[in-house]
């Protein structure tokens, strides 16, 4: 009889279950939460730009300072288990909302794949596209980066 490897813990615990490491993992260091996001007063609708947040590395497509971050971006979002269902905004390829939602993580997530380039090389991640609001610093500019995302 050969014996089955355990279930990854993404597929047995509750977001809630997770221990701080597990949670952080769940990443898959797109940077598409890190574009800034426009909304129409008038209609609440939500436009994603290509503008990112000036800590994004457009390489990596990770936080340049991710622990100090709040310290220079004050308004930078931290997803917790408790809050994750407040952001319907996020990607639907994003792990956190797609666990919240029920649903397994994509085949190529590194996670899955056990390769941080996986979610590069299967065209989810925002590099390449990317502009740091550095070099676009006014946001009545931004409307002219707006970007169309295209979900799995």
């Amino acid at each position: 009889m050969i014996a089955q490897s355990p279930s990854p813990f993404w597929q047995t615990k509750t977001l809630d279950e997770m221990t701080p490491s597990e949670w952080e993992s769940l990443c898959d260091g797109c940077g598409r939460c890190c574009l800034n996001k426009l909304i129409d007063p008038e209609t609440d609708v939500i436009y994603t730009t290509a503008v990112a947040c000036k800590l994004l590395d457009a390489s990596s497509c990770r936080c340049k300072d991710y622990v100090g971050r709040k310290r220079h971006v004050p308004d930078c979002i931290r997803f917790t288990p408790e809050t994750i269902a407040d952001y319907d905004w996020l990607p639907d390829s994003c792990a956190y909302r797609l666990l919240a939602e029920g649903y397994d993580l994509p085949e190529w997530h590194p996670l899955v794949t056990e390769d941080s380039e996986s979610v590069h090389e299967a065209g989810f991640s925002v590099r390449g596209m990317a502009v740091s609001e550095e070099d676009v610093p006014n946001p009545d500019d931004w409307h002219e980066y707006i970007i169309r995302i295209v979900e799995a």
